[in-house]
């Protein structure tokens, strides 16, 4: 198994929002960005760990756990004319921009701020602190566990 930190601002989908979907699950789509693309498209597997990242809010702040439930596939949204992550450039032949679909898994019971993370030790290595905008990003086992135990959530 391997872990990933993805980023959303809760204003537009939240932990909750995704804990609130009919199945639990829900399509991790609109990334625009060629590094998380390639992670998503290239690395992300069935059965993989996510931990679900507030930003862009009041406290930033990892909120809880999510596991990835289908592998990547091309984003609906870039075909879509209506969408605000339409892409022009983008064909069915040719898809510029990949999702996955997760399910929630777990919130924590106090969320793990990033000022927390930037003061432990035991973290210093996440690229969360090293590239703020990445949106998918690799976890090591250890900070996924130091992480789970901050939020006082149970180990998976």
């Amino acid at each position: 198994m391997t872990y990933w930190l993805f980023k959303s601002e809760p204003d537009e989908y939240s932990l909750h929002d995704l804990a609130a979907e009919p199945t639990g699950s829900g399509r991790w789509d609109g990334i625009r960005n060629y590094q998380a693309r390639n992670f998503l498209r290239d690395q992300v597997a069935v059965g993989d760990g996510v931990l679900f990242y507030h930003s862009a809010c009041k406290v930033p702040a990892v909120v809880g756990t999510a596991k990835v439930i289908h592998a990547a596939y091309p984003d609906p949204a870039q075909f879509d004319p209506a969408s605000k992550y339409f892409d022009g450039k983008a064909t069915a032949d040719k898809p510029r921009w990949y999702c996955v679909d997760i399910c929630w898994q777990s919130e924590f019971q106090r969320p793990v701020p990033l000022a927390a993370i930037k003061h432990d030790p035991q973290l210093a290595g996440m690229i969360l602190l090293k590239q703020g905008r990445l949106s998918i990003q690799p976890v090591a086992k250890d900070e996924w566990q130091k992480l789970q135990r901050l939020g006082e959530a149970p180990l998976r």
